[in-house]
């Protein structure tokens, strides 16, 4: 859990999934798209990655937990949460506050 949480509080933008998994990589273009620079942890290639897993699990209440998308150290969610916020407009902002997007 250490690690999870160590990591969110450090980078504006974690991205946590599989290398296969295809949300994840839909998560990380548009990130990209809007000028963000995601840090992107691939579970099933990091050495932690088990370890992590757990932990995600445990703080997101899903099985399998990812992808989950944390923004300015918060868990947001998966990647349906993510678009509905960049759909309804809020998303940006968000990412502007914590300065992952410059004005």
């Amino acid at each position: 859990m250490d690690s999870v949480t160590k990591l969110v509080s450090q980078r504006a933008v974690v991205i946590f999934g599989m290398s296969s998994g295809g949300m994840c990589h839909a998560a990380t273009d548009m990130f990209r798209n809007l000028g963000v620079n995601p840090t992107v942890v691939e579970l099933d290639k990091d050495t932690r990655g088990k370890e992590m897993e757990k932990a995600l699990v445990r703080l997101t209440g899903r099985n399998p937990a990812v992808p989950a998308v944390f923004i300015g150290g918060r868990l947001v969610g998966s990647i349906d949460t993510v678009m509905s916020l960049h759909l309804r407009s809020t998303l940006v902002p968000i990412l502007r506050r914590i300065g992952a997007i410059l004005e």
